[in-house]
């Protein structure tokens, strides 16, 4: 395998939502902590959070709803980033992560990025005259020794990952909440499957481990097996 092992590692409702509602105001991180329930066992996910893989996999959207372009810079982390970006980010978001990161990798079809702007040591900027995941992935793993990745990106780019068969394991942890809602954000969203012949395209998984925690949440972690 010349590409990261990687895992896509979520919150999300028992429905398998991974926001709250079809607004960008609106957002798990944010929302849980408000939700009498839901708050009491959500640091539970945090701590998980904190064992996953020294290479974390994100965009730019998402990264601007939580606020970097304007927060002020972070102290540095042992973590490398991915950020997949085209507008989101400002240069102040890209110093951000460069002030936070080991490495920072930005992924982007966006010639006119604030990113070329920036000249620090440890950014390092993937372009591409179209997105290619395969592409990316390989040379984080020839290039920059990524060898194992975790993925916490929105439904639309999991199902990217999903169909281009790039997602190895699925660690998700379920809060004891039910969110609904036809255009609120799933864990893989995307383009449907609408033939027999695309059947191909789907997942299967293996269920590695189930774990039940306190406050009725659940940690399930699959290893995909096509």
């Amino acid at each position: 395998m010349n590409r990261p092992i990687t895992t896509l590692f979520m919150l999300m409702s028992v429905d398998g939502k991974i926001s709250t509602g079809a607004s960008d105001s609106l957002d798990v991180d944010k929302d849980f902590p408000r939700i009498e329930g839901v708050r009491e066992g959500l640091h539970q996910y945090y701590e998980l959070e904190q064992t996953t893989d020294l290479w974390s996999f994100n965009t730019g959207r998402v990264q601007k709803k939580m606020g970097v372009n304007e927060k002020e810079f972070p102290a540095k982390s042992p973590v490398s980033f991915v950020i997949l970006d085209n507008h989101h980010l400002t240069e102040h978001g890209i110093r951000y992560f460069c002030a936070w990161a080991k490495d920072f990798v930005l992924i982007t079809q966006n010639p006119s990025h604030p990113a070329f702007t920036v000249t620090e040591d440890n950014l390092h900027i993937i372009r591409q005259d179209f997105l290619d995941l395969a592409d990316a992935l390989q040379i984080l793993e020839m290039n920059y020794g990524c060898k194992r990745l975790t993925v916490q990106s929105g439904g639309t780019l999991n199902g990217l990952f999903l169909r281009s068969k790039l997602i190895d394991y699925v660690d998700i942890v379920i809060a004891p909440i039910l969110v609904g809602g036809k255009d609120t954000s799933t864990l893989i969203d995307g383009n449907s499957i609408t033939s027999v012949e695309d059947l191909n395209l789907l997942g299967a998984l293996q269920l590695e481990t189930c774990e039940v925690l306190k406050d009725s949440y659940t940690h399930l972690r699959y290893k995909v097996i096509s």
